[in-house]
C-alpha cells in the first residue's frame, strides 16, 4: 500500500469515527439548561399581597432601590442575570420568613449558593445606610421636637430616648464561645440595645453583645455613653428600667416607692419609656427573622443583617408603612424573644 492509500484510509477512520460521535449525541441530547422566568413581584401581587410577601410597602422598596442600586447592581451583563431589585426583594423575603437561604433562592429562582451571596451583599449595603437613617437628633429644633414629644406622652421632662435591650434569635455559632451566646431563656442570641424616640424611631444601636451580656454592661461598653459622660446632649436623659443604673441623664424608676410623688413619678417614668418596648415588637413582627432565627453561622453577617433590618423599620415608620401580618407562630416565637423587666409596682 503506497502512501495514498495509507491517507484516504486514515480519513476515512476520522469520518467514521465523527459520525459514530455524532450518533451518540442525537442518541444521548446533552440536557439543555433550563432558565426560568423570574416574575415582577411589582405586577404580580396586590398592595397588601406585596407588604405581607416583602414587608414594606412598593413605593418603600423603589425608594430603597435607588439609594442602593450601584452598591447590588448586577455584575453581569449575561442573559437572565439577577437584577438589583430582584437581590433587593429576595433578601426582604429572607427577613420575612427567616426561611433557610435555599429556600428563599428557589423563590427567586436561583442556586442557593447565589442565594447566599446576594443575602450578604445586599444586607451589607442597607447596613451602610445605618449613618442616614439611624442617629440622634442633632439641630436644637430637633431636639426641642423630640423632648416635647415625649413630654406629651406623661409630661416627662428632658428626655431625649428611652433606652433597652432586646434578644435577636440566632443559630448557634459552634466553637469554644458558643455558649456565651445562650440566654437566661437557653436560646442562642444576640443581646441588642437600642435607643428610640417617642415615634419609635430607633436612634441607636449597638449590635455585637451575644445573648448572655447584661444590659447595663453593654451601655457601659458603649459609645453612646461617652456622648452623654461629654455632656454632649446638655441637660437631655434618657429614660430606662431597673436593670440600668441610676445616673444624672438616665432615668430608672424609684425602687419601693411611698408617696405620692413618688408614685407619680414611676406612672410617668414608665408610660415614657413604654415606646422602647413597643418598638421591639413592632420591628420583630415586619421582621419576623429576627425571632425565629438568623440562620448563618458568620458574625460580621448576622450583625450586618440585625443593623439592615434596623435600619429598614426607621425608613417605614418614616413613609408611614402599614404592619404586615404576622402568623401565630411568628407571634409566639416574637414573645418569647422579648423580654421584659419586671415593672416597678407603686404601694397604692
Amino acid at each position: 500500500m503506497d502512501v495514498d492509500d495509507y491517507s484516504d484510509t486514515d480519513e476515512s477512520d476520522e469520518a467514521i469515527d465523527d459520525f459514530d460521535h455524532l450518533a451518540e449525541l442525537v442518541a444521548f441530547p446533552r440536557r439543555a439548561k433550563i432558565i426560568r422566568k423570574r416574575p415582577d413581584h411589582f405586577k404580580v401581587w396586590r398592595d397588601d399581597e406585596f407588604l405581607n410577601r416583602f414587608r414594606l410597602n412598593k413605593d418603600t422598596v423603589k425608594f430603597l432601590l435607588r439609594i442602593i442600586k450601584p452598591k447590588i447592581v448586577s455584575q453581569t451583563s449575561r442573559n437572565n442575570a439577577v437584577t438589583h431589585s430582584q437581590k433587593l426583594l429576595m433578601t426582604l423575603r429572607y427577613y420575612a420568613t427567616g426561611s433557610f437561604i435555599a429556600t428563599c433562592a428557589d423563590f427567586a429562582g436561583i442556586h442557593k449558593t447565589t442565594g447566599g451571596k446576594i443575602i450578604i451583599e445586599v444586607s451589607k449595603a442597607i447596613a451602610a445606610l445605618r449613618p442616614d437613617f439611624i442617629h440622634f437628633p442633632t439641630t436644637d429644633d430637633e431636639i426641642r421636637t423630640v423632648k416635647q414629644d415625649f413630654f406629651n406622652i406623661a409630661k416627662f421632662p428632658s428626655c431625649i430616648g428611652a433606652i433597652d435591650c432586646t434578644h435577636i434569635k440566632i443559630r448557634s455559632l459552634g466553637g469554644n464561645d458558643a455558649d456565651i451566646f445562650r440566654n437566661r431563656k437557653q436560646f442562642f442570641s444576640m443581646n441588642v440595645q437600642t435607643i428610640c424616640d417617642s415615634k419609635l424611631i430607633i436612634q441607636n444601636i449597638v449590635a455585637r453583645w451575644p445573648g448572655s451580656s447584661h444590659d447595663a454592661n453593654i451601655f457601659r461598653n458603649s459609645a453612646i455613653k461617652q456622648h452623654f459622660d461629654n455632656r454632649e446632649f446638655k441637660d437631655c436623659v434618657l429614660v430606662a428600667d431597673s436593670g440600668y443604673p441610676m445616673q444624672s441623664y438616665m432615668i430608672t424608676p424609684m425602687l419601693n416607692p411611698i408617696t405620692n410623688v413618688e408614685n407619680t413619678f414611676n406612672e410617668s417614668q414608665i408610660r415614657t419609656r413604654n415606646p422602647i418596648e413597643r418598638s421591639y415588637g413592632v420591628w420583630k413582627r415586619r421582621f419576623p427573622i429576627l425571632s425565629l432565627e438568623i440562620n448563618v453561622r458568620n458574625m460580621d453577617t448576622v450583625q450586618a443583617i440585625i443593623v439592615a433590618t434596623a435600619v429598614l423599620h426607621n425608613i417605614a415608620r418614616k413613609f408611614g408603612d402599614d404592619e404586615p401580618r404576622v402568623t401565630e407562630e411568628q407571634e409566639n416565637e416574637i414573645a418569647l424573644t422579648l423580654f421584659e423587666q419586671p415593672h416597678v409596682k407603686s404601694s397604692g
